[in-house]
């Protein structure tokens, strides 16, 4: 009897620490903000927590043998029944899975969730059992992150194409200086023109027509005007030759400035396509892009290039790096002011998978803790810089799968900008 007794009193210990468990497991299931469940195993719901409750705005009773079918689209559920029965047949649990939940009353919402097979005492799986975070906000956090980070990427672009724009308009306005010297020059000659004087020898021979002989023997206006109109002539000739002269500059001032325009319509043309290109050529187009300024401020260009296969990439983009990285030269050896102002445009291969540009001037430099920084968005140590053409080349470089580079020994030494772009993009052969 005593030990019947004993079994009994094991029993209903065992019972209630059960009864316990249970209950411990309801608190810890109504008081969770995550969502929980413990399913059958056709996937009907045989319980879950408060939480799960309120998401669906039902009591438990309620959601007590529904299925994921009564809350989400046929597609959504028949996914989530699914993983279910594979966890089912497998045994084999799903964590850190993030799932996007459409429920058919509520928001959609985002979780991150375990889900595993659900044993009795016997180890046997008679359903599955799951826990869901809800990160909503985090994945809203992230979305707004993405926008924010894509209207960063098109203010940079487009702050890279004001600054070709930007170049296009000073060389057109350098050759246009050209255009109103020529123009000036062609007026001042032609007001200050002696041809008015031919019509009045004409008009003097005309008042003599019946006496020519006479008056070119013996009167003395008659006797000096042969060597008057040879003279005249000669002036003319010299005059003439000076006018075409003239207007041959501007005419090949205005083709110029046609070209320059038509060099920016092709490239805005063609922005996001990529195509297979000649890096010297664009190297070259450019320089003729900052031809003006580099003109007006005496800067000598040296051309270091060796021979490089073609790219194939966004033409527009490499174009908006390059006349970026020049103009910063510019403004670097201007304020460096060195005896003899510098730039040089190096291009070389390496290991024919890669090209590498370098823009090296002999100007200001950058300080050490200014090289860390010199690529970040805003940053500028211009006082009327934006702080946009770097990071926007940086940007577009890495958008291409390269790389923007700086390297500078000091302030006073100088600066080397390093554009390395691959032969071609992922996937694609040239």
């Amino acid at each position: 009897m005593l030990g019947v007794a004993t079994d009994i009193t094991e029993r209903k210990r065992a019972e209630g620490d059960l009864a316990s468990e249970r209950e411990l497991l309801r608190v810890l299931m109504d008081h969770s903000p995550d969502t929980i469940y413990f399913k059958d195993l056709q996937s009907r719901i045989i319980s879950c927590s408060q939480s799960m409750c309120n998401k669906f705005g039902r009591e438990l009773n309620e959601l007590i043998g529904k299925t994921d079918f009564d809350f989400f689209s046929n597609e959504h559920a028949q996914k989530k029944f699914a993983d279910e029965q594979e966890i089912i047949r497998t045994g084999q649990s799903l964590i850190g899975r993030i799932e996007h939940n459409a429920p058919k009353e509520a928001e959609p919402s985002w979780a991150l969730t375990a889900k595993m097979p659900l044993r009795d005492k016997n180890n046997k799986i008679i359903g599955t059992c799951g826990i869901s975070k809800d990160i909503t906000p985090i994945k809203l956090a992230e979305a707004r992150l993405e926008q924010a980070h894509r209207q960063l990427v098109e203010t940079s672009r487009l702050a890279g194409m004001a600054e070709v724009a930007t170049s296009v308009l000073h060389n057109v306005g350098n050759v246009l200086n050209s255009v109103n010297v020529s123009t000036a020059v062609v007026s001042e000659k032609i007001r200050c023109s002696r041809v008015g004087n031919l019509a009045k020898a004409a008009a003097l021979i005309q008042s003599h027509a019946h006496d020519l002989p006479r008056f070119f023997a013996h009167d003395p206006k008659g006797r000096q005007l042969p060597g008057y109109l040879s003279q005249l002539a000669a002036h003319l000739a010299e005059e003439q030759q000076e006018l075409l002269k003239e207007i041959a500059s501007l005419n090949s001032n205005i083709e110029h400035i046609k070209e320059i325009v038509a060099m920016q319509q092709s490239y805005a043309r063609i922005s996001g396509v990529t195509e297979t290109l000649n890096v010297t050529d664009l190297l070259e187009d450019a320089l003729r892009m900052n031809a003006g300024a580099i003109e007006r401020h005496h800067i000598r260009v040296f051309r270091e290039f060796l021979y490089v296969p073609q790219v194939c990439a966004d033409k527009h983009k490499i174009l908006q790096i390059l006349v970026n990285l020049i103009r910063n030269a510019k403004y670097a050896l201007d304020e460096g002011k060195p005896a003899e102002k510098r730039l040089t445009l190096r291009l070389a291969s390496h290991q024919n998978e890669t090209v590498k540009i370098s823009v090296i001037d002999n100007g200001v430099g950058i300080s050490a803790e200014n090289l860390t920084r010199i690529f970040a968005h805003g940053f500028t140590t211009r006082k009327d810089g934006h702080g946009f053409g770097l990071h926007s080349g940086a940007l577009a470089a890495r958008e291409m799968g390269g790389s923007l580079t700086v390297e500078s020994a000091g302030p006073g030494m100088g600066a080397t900008f390093t554009l390395e772009l691959p032969r071609q993009p992922k996937n694609q052969t040239i």
